[in-house]
């Protein structure tokens, strides 16, 4: 069986955290086992769609990597891939229901017999038409007397069962399930029924979800039985609670993709993190690329009991891909966050810089808290501590080993300055901290800090000099 995917979001706003788990659980998966991930816009919810709502979507999964196979931009055999342009299918698939027996017109009136079955139905309806005389339905329908279509709920069986890959064998009692709506009055189908005609059309054979979806598991699958299709293979993911405890959800505050990415978070950190969100590797490792996330994703290893999102492990996971990202790579993405207003001059290898810092980075926007460290805010109070430390006559005799030393240098490189200095030390008859805490001192303003041979590349030959001549009093 080869393997298709799909994840398919409303264009309400932006993706976060909690919905992009299941858009990154679909497309690893169906990576890993060589099959189609399919991108699929469910927009019949026209009251809350927003502007840009599906580009939004669109701009926040190729951002993260999530390419899609088949898609609204991308051509397929199963297309259109909005819900606004199936509905010639709908209706037929409503019409092959009514003309089998299996959905019957409704004229009831009561309230919220067009519940779009997204949320919980809170009543229990009568079966009033269920069983209404023939003649009397179709002059109804004759005088086009408004309507509901219901699907008739069969009764052959005390429950309905699925196999879940996450949480088993579950049996939901027949009798809790109502005759419930398919296509409203206006025309338009409900949310379980357009879900699993879309299904079936596009040949899914894994629907991998949130686990607030199994409500709607149970009619699901009477429709996939009703229309004379496979079910597919379920598997609910666990629920993604805040760092508060409470349902991760868009009007809960829930970060979205666009903030993440604002606050300089790498795209490949994002998928790390959501991916273990429920999920846990073979070996356990958690610092993993898309190809090995890709590679090892099964189903078989994703839990059942909620997780909750954890800031700190959040950033701990993105701080891990900065120190390993690529340093060009890493200067690319840094460089647009850097404050010019704070920091005018950043020398003339903005490359060592970022090299020096790199591992104080948990985004990329954390380069702003961390450059005062070789190009201070307050210059002049920087260049008097400088002075006081450079009036000690021990210290000053060490400064100028250091500053001779480093002049002899051929070549301005990490490995190479710290030889110079440690040459320096000798020959002042320091080393250690008498050596170093005086020399970083003047450089940053600090006794700890990065090594001295990236403190001194990352500033250049010209500034390091000119930082330890101030200090000499040169």
């Amino acid at each position: 069986m080869s393997v298709r995917t799909r994840f398919a979001p409303s264009p309400t706003g932006r993706l976060h955290l909690g919905n992009v788990r299941a858009a990154a659980f679909n497309w690893l998966f169906s990576k890993s086992s060589g099959g189609v991930f399919i991108l699929r816009i469910e927009d019949t919810d026209i009251e809350r769609n927003v502007d840009e709502g599906e580009a939004s979507i669109l701009e926040d999964l190729r951002w993260l990597g999530l390419d899609w196979d088949e898609g609204p931009d991308v051509d397929g055999a199963h297309g259109p891939y909005r819900q606004s342009g199936r509905s010639e299918l709908y209706a037929s698939k409503v019409d092959r229901l009514m003309e089998s027996g299996g959905a019957y017109p409704c004229f009831c009136t009561e309230e919220g017999q067009e519940d779009s079955s997204l949320e919980e139905v809170t009543h229990q309806y009568s079966g009033a038409c269920r069983g209404l005389d023939p003649d009397e339905r179709n002059a109804r329908l004759g005088a086009e007397e408004p309507h509901v279509i219901r699907f008739l709920v069969p009764q052959n069986h005390p429950e309905v069962t699925i196999q879940d890959e996450v949480f088993g064998s579950i049996s939901f009692p027949i009798n809790d399930i109502d005759d419930f709506v398919i296509c409203r009055t206006d025309g338009r189908v409900t949310y379980n029924f357009g879900v699993v005609v879309d299904d079936i059309d596009m040949e899914i054979t894994h629907v991998i979800r949130g686990v607030g979806h199994l409500s709607n598991t149970p009619k699901q699958v009477l429709l996939f039985d009703a229309l004379g299709a496979n079910r597919p293979v379920f598997a609910h993911l666990p629920t993604v609670l805040g760092p508060d405890g409470r349902k991760l959800s868009k009007r809960e505050g829930a970060t979205s993709i666009q903030e993440m990415k604002a606050q300089g978070y790498p795209a490949d950190a994002v998928l790390n993190y959501v991916s273990l969100l429920g999920w846990s590797h073979p070996e356990e490792k958690e610092i993993l690329s898309n190809e090995e996330l890709s590679a090892s994703m099964s189903l078989d290893r994703v839990g059942r009991s909620d997780c909750q999102l954890d800031p700190d492990k959040f950033r701990w996971v993105s701080q891990q891909h900065l120190a390993q990202q690529n340093l060009q790579e890493l200067v690319r993405h840094v460089r647009p966050f850097i404050d010019r207003a704070r920091f005018p001059d950043t020398g003339d290898n903005l490359s060592a810089v970022i090299d020096t810092l790199r591992t104080r980075l948990s985004t990329y926007n954390d380069i702003n808290d961390h450059l005062g460290l070789l190009f201070p805010e307050d210059k002049v109070r920087a260049e008097l501590l400088r002075k006081e430390v450079g009036a000690d006559p021990e210290v000053n005799r060490t400064l100028i080993a250091v500053r001779e030393k480093l002049r002899a240098l051929e070549r301005w490189e990490e490995e190479g300055i710290g030889t110079a200095i440690r040459e320096a030390g000798t020959s002042a008859g320091v080393r250690g901290a008498e050596l170093f805490h005086p020399v970083r001192r003047v450089l940053i303003g600090s006794e700890k800090g990065p090594d001295l041979g990236k403190i001194l590349v990352g500033l250049g030959m010209g500034e390091g000099i000119r930082r330890i001549d101030h200090a000499i009093g040169e």
